[in-house]
């Protein structure tokens, strides 16, 4: 991942915003159960998507340019869907796609339009972290929709999902490349609400390797590996108990890796899962030597803790992706490499 810009702040002032971060959330959905709306506690699923609807386009991460965005509104207008920009889509502030507060405005304000049914990122990069603290929540339970990506995008499905308590969608981006497997994987999940079976494409780039065997059920979660142990002491994650947890990673020696793993379990986050897949770490060098190889890591961290496990599927930095909903029903065979939707993603 692109490395994070450094954002020191006093303790005092951490503490601060983390009290005021949770008393806001509490603040926030209090009335949804007062009036006699649904339970806080129940997520909710966006409605799917139909042909001749509109999605929004944004970036809240990384900078983006007119002719990226010009692709994007070509291979949407494929798929039968009108496109609505950001107001701040082609910002630059320094690398990141405008200002905090601009970045956030776009998606808050995606969230508010009822013309639009789904956002769609850009791109990812860094940035979304940053702007966390600005969202809002209780808006963006009250109008559901599809928001997906992935990478740096890990930050805001994460977050949405465990705040908002709404299904996010961990899949491709703008400018990915949006072949027939990916595409496949979109519209089945997103349009047609299908219950799919998920698993590695013929000939594919990426390799299926056990790790220990077994099935597992549990609600999905993950994205980024990185991104994710930047957010771990947050207000920002959701409950990991018996949870089945996705990873990905890019451009990381596997040194790096292991920390990161390591942080995750030392944060009491591994030992309170019911399943995990690390699906690609795509560019990860054994860097210096002497080293552990990726597996060697991956069967250290994971082995000890009893639970199915595998290396190797569709997920992250890759041409084939396929799209993933965090907060859904899920089993998986570490066995086949497969992962089933127990329920439909979207209403």
């Amino acid at each position: 991942m692109m490395p994070n810009a450094q954002c020191p702040m006093p303790i005092n002032r951490r503490k601060f915003l983390t009290n005021f971060g949770l008393a806001t959330l509490a603040t926030q959905l209090q009335p949804l159960t007062a009036q006699g709306k649904l339970s806080p506690q129940v997520t909710l699923k966006p409605p799917r998507l139909q042909r001749g609807d509109t999605v929004g386009l944004i970036a809240p991460a990384g900078i983006v340019d007119a002719e990226d965005v010009e692709t994007a509104r070509r291979n949407f207008a494929d798929l039968g869907l009108k496109v609505k920009l950001g107001k701040h889509i082609l910002d630059r502030y320094g690398y990141l796609a405008g200002k905090d507060s601009d970045r956030a405005s776009d998606l808050n304000n995606m969230f508010a339009d009822k013309s639009v049914k789904a956002i769609i990122t850009m791109r990812g990069g860094w940035g979304c972290n940053r702007i966390l603290p600005l969202l809002n929540y209780s808006n963006i339970r009250t109008h559901p929709k599809i928001l997906i990506g992935y990478s740096d995008i890990t930050s805001l499905l994460l977050a949405i999902n465990a705040r908002s308590r709404i299904v996010t969608f961990h899949g491709p981006v703008a400018i990915s490349r949006w072949n027939q497997f990916t595409l496949d994987y979109f519209q089945r999940i997103l349009f047609t609400g299908e219950t799919v079976t998920m698993q590695n494409p013929t000939n594919s780039e990426v390799q299926f390797l056990p790790i220990a065997p077994g099935k597992a059920k549990g609600k999905l979660v993950g994205g980024n590996l990185s991104v994710l142990a930047a957010m771990v002491g947050s207000p920002y994650l959701p409950a990991w108990n018996q949870t089945i947890l996705f990873l990905e990673e890019i451009g990381e020696d596997v040194y790096r890796v292991d920390r990161m793993l390591t942080q995750l379990k030392n944060a009491g986050i591994l030992h309170r899962l019911a399943g995990l897949i690390f699906g690609q770490c795509t560019n990860c060098s054994l860097g210096d030597e002497p080293n552990f190889t990726l597996m060697q890591v991956l069967q250290d961290c994971i082995l000890p803790l009893g639970i199915p496990a595998w290396y190797g599927a569709a997920i992250g930095h890759i041409k084939d992706k396929f799209t993933l909903p965090l907060g859904v029903d899920v089993e998986i065979n570490a066995d086949a490499g497969t992962i089933k939707m127990l329920e439909p993603a979207v209403n």
